[in-house]
């Protein structure tokens, strides 16, 4: 059994119905934490409960479609009124687009844009006011492709960017202020739902580069992301902010 290094804490993972989201549930789960397990439409109810009952310890499923404006309140609303309290939170909602760049649309470009830099902006402003002072944790889950894009991904690439700054700026910002640790998660290829509706043009494109990988020739796990990022939760991780940390097998050396 793992070690309860987080137990009493209480977390909010977004987009974590299923993917590296739900991975990271169970990672800080299985170390003792309540979590928050957010799922964006009532038709994904069934996920996130799926999510909830592979669970260590307590945890609640709470519908916010993270494009929308009020959702990263009701994920903080949720939290409080159960347990009264945030300690971690982890941005990791995000959505991808492959296409050539001639073919990216402007839809495109509002429902990335929206959802993996809007909402990991409005959810870290809504956590904020709450966030344990002292011991606070802020993990956002970045994307190799901020720093070393392939082709067809110009918005995509463009929003982990954004995130990616965002993690610099807030690490020197916040901690000051709120006494929380700030640092990002860059996950390399890895094995979701989400990767996998990638598309065969796309994985044509992307299987020379996964092949180059020094570790192995393969994509990612999960919970290979999940564990770095609940390293970043502990209580001995207190002095480690800033950092980009990259879970490619080594496929991204920056």
């Amino acid at each position: 059994m793992t070690t309860q290094t987080l137990a009493g804490k209480v977390a909010i993972v977004t987009g974590s119905c299923s993917g590296i989201g739900a991975a990271i549930v169970r990672e800080l789960s299985s170390r003792g934490a309540n979590t928050v397990v957010n799922y964006p439409f009532d038709k994904l109810k069934h996920e996130g409960d799926a999510v909830v009952t592979s669970c260590a310890s307590p945890s609640i499923a709470v519908e916010g479609d993270m494009s929308q404006i009020s959702s990263p309140q009701k994920l903080v609303d949720a939290a409080l009124a159960k347990w009264n309290r945030i300690d971690i939170l982890i941005n990791c909602v995000a959505l991808a687009v492959n296409k050539p760049f001639e073919e990216q649309t402007l839809e495109d470009w509002d429902l990335l844009v929206n959802i993996n830099g809007r909402g990991t902006f409005l959810m870290t402003q809504a956590v904020l006011p709450h966030i344990t002072k002292g011991s606070g944790r802020i993990v956002n889950i970045a994307s190799i492709s901020a720093r070393g894009p392939p082709p067809n991904q110009t918005i995509y690439a463009g929003t982990k960017g954004m995130v990616d700054s965002f993690t610099k700026c807030w690490a020197k910002e916040l901690p000051p202020k709120y006494g929380c640790t700030v640092n990002s998660v860059s996950p390399g290829p890895t094995m979701t739902e989400g990767f996998a509706a990638a598309g065969e043009e796309q994985m044509k494109i992307l299987q020379p580069i996964i092949d180059q990988t020094p570790v192995g020739p393969r994509m990612g796990q999960p919970d290979e992301i999940a564990y770095a990022v609940g390293f970043l939760c502990e209580e001995r991780a207190r002095w480690v902010n800033g950092v980009h940390l990259i879970a490619s097998g080594g496929l991204f050396i920056d």
